[in-house]
């Protein structure tokens, strides 16, 4: 289904932004997109997990059932799909989170795994890959033990599958180093900028 998108003849931009669990992702994403306000779009994942508290159907992601994410995908619905951690809770890019965003000339932000950015490279060469590394591996430790969220199996499970996606960090055009989060935001603009994001 997906070869009659036309994805090659969107004018927008993908821009796909990796790293391990604990990383800070999130936190450096977000500022990233308010700095670029207007210029670069998230695009909302959809999850099989259940929601956290506080977080908002079709604000934070899309929460859909098990059985409801398996139609989706097997009617070819997502960009690109993984299950996470192995505890059978997966996670997707809808194409109707990213392709009326890329019509309309935006450039659009992907927060995904390795897994993910593959699969989406498969089908848009040309998107920006960056990847967030710690510092460290004993630095991504100590910021995964400090959530104190999670059962010390969890966290070795993460630590594992971090080494796993730090060893493919070279498929990324760009790697960013977050040793502060202002600094890696602010390559991260720098690199968009030089990528023509503000370009008219």
């Amino acid at each position: 289904m997906t070869t009659a998108l036309g994805k090659s003849d969107l004018p927008g931009k993908l821009v796909v932004i990796s790293g391990p669990s604990g990383v800070g992702k999130s936190t450096v994403v977000k500022q990233v997109l308010d700095r670029l306000a207007g210029r670069l779009v998230p695009s909302i994942s959809a999850t099989t997990r259940e929601p956290r508290s506080g977080e908002q159907d079709g604000v934070d992601y899309y929460f859909l059932s098990s059985e409801q994410f398996a139609q989706r995908r097997e009617a070819g619905d997502f960009l690109e799909t993984a299950e996470v951690f192995g505890r059978g809770h997966w996670y997707g890019t809808l194409w109707s989170a990213v392709r009326p965003s890329l019509a309309a000339g935006k450039w659009v932000l992907l927060e995904i795994d390795v897994a993910g950015a593959e699969e989406v490279l498969r089908q848009f060469q040309n998107a920006l890959t960056i990847f967030i590394q710690p510092s460290t591996i004993e630095e991504l430790e100590r910021r995964l033990r400090s959530r104190a969220t999670e059962t010390a199996a969890d966290i070795e499970r993460r630590l594992e599958v971090a080494r796993r996606e730090i060893a493919l960090a070279s498929r990324y055009k760009f790697q960013v180093v977050n040793d502060t989060v202002s600094q890696a935001v602010e390559e991260i603009v720098t690199i968009l900028q030089n990528e023509g994001i503000l370009d008219d």
